[in-house]
């Protein structure tokens, strides 16, 4: 190490300017030593970070792997829920769904579910001939949570149901039934259904209906009612809460139109 003396100063002058210097890279090193020590947090921080969204991504794959190995029943590709009685309940989800949904699955020992208002799926009770009133009033709630009073914020819904034998697609002269509408004959049967829904999971699978219907399958479920929270925000929310899941599955379930978790 070579030091430059200043013949002009003193050698006490000398000393205290080299002090000073010193002091000087003493506290650069400090410095140094401060920056580099915040970069290794901010580093473990970032590492932190990344092993946490690669942890996720893994889940967020084995997750789709397991939904797309899982084998899917033919009525997943319509709104659907197994009552608490282990009835199965299938409803439309627009005119072309609703169109088969009763021209192809409709059977005689099935029961018929509509609402009064236009703006609403076909939903049946299949074997509903022989289903109690708790399926009954469970399905009744599914149209009416599917239906538009949803949309519109209401609390309750006029829903009717009827037999196979009085739904048609005739017509008087002159009049025409349009994709997924149909004509009903006879004497029909009115419930009035409040509006809200629960959504669960079973078996690490997102399912949805009635609450009745739900609680009697898992117990993880929570129930929705009509609010102002969108049905994209409200699926991830569902999802951080279960852990499980699919965005694709619970916003499928979810109604058209706002919701919000019933506190």
């Amino acid at each position: 190490m070579q030091l430059e003396i200043d013949l002009q100063k003193t050698v006490d002058e000398n000393a205290s300017t080299y002090f000073e210097l010193s002091k000087k890279a003493k506290r650069k090193l400090h410095g140094a030593k401060d920056a580099l020590e915040d970069s290794k947090k901010k580093l473990q921080k970032l590492l932190k970070e990344e092993n946490k969204f690669l942890a996720e991504e893994q889940a967020r794959q084995e997750e789709k792997l397991r939904t797309a190995n899982r084998k899917r029943e033919w009525y997943e590709k319509f709104h659907w829920f197994i009552s608490s009685d282990e009835f199965l309940c299938i409803g439309g989800k627009d005119a072309t769904s609703n169109e088969i949904i009763i021209k192809k699955h409709m059977e005689k020992d099935d029961l018929v579910f509509h609402t009064k208002a236009p703006g609403s799926p076909f939903f049946l009770i299949k074997n509903g001939q022989t289903a109690p009133q708790t399926t009954i009033d469970e399905c009744a709630q599914a149209v009416a949570v599917y239906s538009k009073a949803w949309k519109m914020g209401h609390t309750i819904a006029d829903i009717f149901h009827v037999n196979p034998d009085q739904v048609t697609k005739e017509t008087k002269s002159g009049e025409f039934m349009g994709k997924g509408s149909f004509m009903i004959y006879g004497k029909t049967t009115t419930l009035n259904p409040k509006l809200e829904y629960a959504i669960g999971l079973l078996n690490d699978q997102i399912i949805a209906g009635p609450p009745t219907a739900i609680q009697s399958h898992t117990t993880q479920f929570f129930i929705i009612i009509p609010g102002d929270e969108k049905k994209s925000d409200l699926a991830k929310k569902l999802k951080h809460k279960f852990g499980a899941g699919t965005l694709d599955d619970l916003i499928t379930f979810l109604p058209a139109g706002g919701g919000e978790i019933k506190k």
